[in-house]
């Protein structure tokens, strides 16, 4: 929306301030169609499948309103479009068949009726804002892709055009009624200096609705002061006959006090030797043509929800403030960007509406705040930037953050419920020496993110070696990409034994990225910026399709061992997709492995945090059939009444309580076992390192075990080994392998 603005003209050859299109009504019918079935059909058309499989895993995870379909080239695109019952296209630049500004256009002239929505690279910016000059309705960069992202960012589109068709449908009626209504007339009689008003001008100030003749001051008098001498101006322009034309926007003011804009529009009269004796027109209350500009203007550079400064704005802001600061006309300046700590959880949680207002609050909230001469915006999402002015240290920007951090404390109260909220903030100044906002708001940005691993409400000013950090990071990102696509990621498992003879009961299955370059790489070492980045859900989908597929083949070629199983953690991000149960139970039909023979592992915090719609999707999961297991159990605040309502399968006790078994008595371990034993759960010893524990926990009467001591995470093919040749656990004498 911010970038229209910049390119009005653009626009207005599209129709959005200019005549209405022909087929106005066309888009109205579609949107109408998109608002009776609530379903949003969306149109995918990218290079790269990985990239489709992301966006769709994304919308579906958002919305479970959204239909999406798939194109992967331009040609293949058009042709889908134009077969209808697409609701809006997210396009991206660099198809096989065609590159940069010319897909849009050749996208837009096969259906300029469906909004179009750009997905573009960093680098590729420039050339998206020309394609919103040219009638894209919205854009995402690729490095800002997440859910709640791209849904807005497709809604948002249809929701753009159904505003421009809206704009048209009312300037269609506004000609009509034109063209049925006299306007209201005058007449200056420039001998006499007499002005004859119509009754229709008079009724467009709310004067009685008859014909006066009076003193041209009458008309001046009611003239805003504003406008006065632009009018005046424009008059003496045509009676001196340097304009053809008398045509002139201004301000009156009606009875009541208020203004109304108008037009006014007028033909001198001149005699034969050329001296001006009259001049006549029209007048036309065009106030409500004024306040839609007024508001499209307004929304080009504000946030649609909360009414602030938007990302537009605020560069612009910045960029008045680096450029009066180097001509020494400015003091420096400090730029805060400021991330809602957790904040998907509110949504996901309460609903999206629930999280619109509580944005709305924090905005109002950090409004207050504000110095005069400061800029607040919303960047999107739930992150917000603030131009401090008058920052001229560290100190001062790290007090403002301070401060803002204080007034975040209090809670916040939306439909009775009380909700509070952290930030990380991260601070970049103008005295660190800028020549583009970009820069500055980039500084800030990757600040903010170290100040987020630092853990919540934690405030970082940038320094270079943050800026040398997002860059390996970003490297990562792109190297994991190329991952996905080229199938760098293979699978471990490691087993669970039984310590009750000693024999493999199942396996846990642990992905791992074969890096072409640093070798073998365990999930710690990349999976937060996987799920940064939102191939978290890609990549743990793959996983457990791999596993099941391994499983029926092993409980194939082993049917001595027919009740085994294999384990996969779900990470909290993938369990609450709003699609979770039904993937699970596609990936099983697809396998055929039995759904008992699969069991996922999670942690207990998302139960905690999620409550009653966590409970919800494991009672689902349990009709599904597949077996739940707690992992590291113990390692957080435990509920126990969730352990009352819903009954798991398995208990992994968490590594820590393992390794203390040599240094203590064991009674955590004990009231595990005992609480487990009295609610009928299973227990896995997690973290088994040396004999000794797993001597101490066999008599403790633990079911189960898992560690090093009986195997590291193996390939499919060592795997196998323990299954053919189940090695004497117990006759190792504590060796580790």
């Amino acid at each position: 929306m911010g970038q229209e603005s910049r390119n009005a003209p653009a626009q207005d050859r599209r129709g959005v301030t200019g005549t209405p299109p022909e087929d106005a009504s066309a888009v109205t019918a579609e949107l109408e169609i998109v608002v009776r079935d609530d379903r949003l059909r969306v149109l995918t058309v990218l290079a790269s499948r990985a990239e489709t499989d992301l966006i769709r895993s994304q919308l579906a995870r958002a919305s479970s309103s959204i239909v999406t379909d798939s194109a992967y080239s331009l040609a293949g695109a058009v042709k889908r479009v134009t077969a209808g019952g697409v609701d809006v296209v997210l396009l991206g630049l660099d198809l096989p068949d065609s590159t940069g500004l010319s897909s849009f256009q050749r996208m837009y002239d096969c259906a300029p009726d469906v909004p179009i929505a750009i997905l573009a690279d960093g680098n590729d910016e420039d050339v998206a804002l020309r394609a919103i000059a040219q009638g894209a309705q919205g854009f995402l960069v690729r490095s800002e892709i997440e859910p709640d992202r791209v849904r807005r960012c497709l809604v948002t589109s249809v929701e753009r055009q159904r505003a421009l068709c809206k704009i048209c449908r009312d300037a269609e009626r506004y000609s009509l009624a034109i063209d049925g209504t006299s306007d209201g007339l005058w007449d200056w009689d420039l001998d006499r200096d007499t002005l004859f008003y119509s009754a229709r001008w008079n009724a467009l100030i709310g004067l009685p609705e008859r014909d006066v003749v009076a003193d041209p001051q009458h008309w001046f008098d009611r003239v805003h002061p504003d406008d006065l001498s632009g009018l005046k101006d424009m008059l003496i322009e045509h009676l001196s006959g340097n304009a053809r034309h008398f045509v002139h926007e201004f301000r009156v003011r009606g009875t009541g006090g208020d203004y109304l804009w108008v037009l006014s529009r007028g033909l001198a009269v001149r005699s034969l030797s050329g001296e001006t004796r009259r001049i006549a027109g029209s007048m036309t209350d065009i106030t409500e043509r004024k306040l839609a500009e007024e508001l499209l203007a307004f929304g080009a550079l504000h946030d649609e929800l909360t009414g602030l400064a938007n990302r537009v704005l605020f560069k612009d802001r910045l960029a008045v403030a680096l450029k009066t600061m180097k001509r020494q006309l400015g003091s420096p300046f400090g730029v805060l960007f400021l991330d809602l700590d957790r904040f998907k959880r509110v949504n996901d949680t309460f609903g999206h509406s629930v999280g619109d207002r509580l944005l709305v609050e924090i905005s109002q909230r950090l409004a207050r705040f504000l110095r005069p001469g400061d800029t607040l915006a919303r960047l999107g999402g739930d992150e917000f930037g603030i131009l401090v002015a008058n920052a001229t240290s560290v100190s001062d920007a790290l007090h403002v953050a301070e401060r803002l951090q204080d007034r975040l404390k209090a809670p916040f109260t939306v439909d009775d419920r009380s909700l509070e909220v952290s930030a990380s903030i991260g601070i970049a100044l103008s005295a660190t020496g800028y020549d583009d906002p970009d820069e500055i708001l980039h500084d800030a940005d990757v600040a903010m993110y170290r100040a987020k691993s630092a853990g919540r409400g934690q405030t970082q000013v940038f320094d270079p070696l943050m800026h040398r950090s997002a860059v390996a990071l970003l490297r990562l990102e792109e190297e994991l990409r190329h991952a996905v696509d080229n199938d760098e990621f293979v699978m471990y498992y490691q087993p669970v034994v039984s310590f009750d003879g000693g024999r493999v009961v199942g396996f846990e299955a642990l992905f791992r990225w074969r890096h072409p370059d640093r070798g073998l790489l365990t999930p710690a070492q990349f999976f937060a910026v996987a799920e940064e980045s939102g191939l978290a859900g890609v990549i743990g989908w793959w996983a457990m399709e791999n596993a099941c597929r391994q499983m029926v083949d092993w409980r194939g070629r082993f049917p001595e061992n027919p009740s085994l199983w294999v384990a996969i953690n779900i990470s909290d991000r993938l369990f609450m997709q709003a699609d979770m149960v039904g993937r699970t139970r596609e990936i099983l039909t697809e396998t055929g492995l039995e759904p008992s023979a699969l069991r996922l592992e999670f942690r207990e915090e998302v139960v905690v945090r999620h409550g009653e719609q966590a409970l919800a999707k494991l009672q689902d999961l349990r009709r599904l059939g597949v077996r739940l297991a707690v992992d590291d159990f113990g390692s957080g605040v435990s509920h126990l009444s969730f352990l009352e309502r819903f009954r798991y399968d398995t208990l992994k006790i968490d590594p820590s309580y393992i390794s203390a078994l040599g240094t203590g008595a064991p009674t955590m371990i004990e009231t595990i076992l005992t609480m487990a034993n009295g609610l009928g759960i299973g227990v896995i010893a997690e973290g088994v390192e040396t004999a000794d524990q797993a001597d101490r926990l066999r008599r403790l009467q633990c079911h189960e075990g898992q560690g090093y001591w009986f195997a590291h995470p193996v390939g499919p093919t060592d795997a196998e080994q323990l299954l053919v040749t189940t090695p004497e656990w117990w006759a190792l004498g504590g060796q580790a392998h």
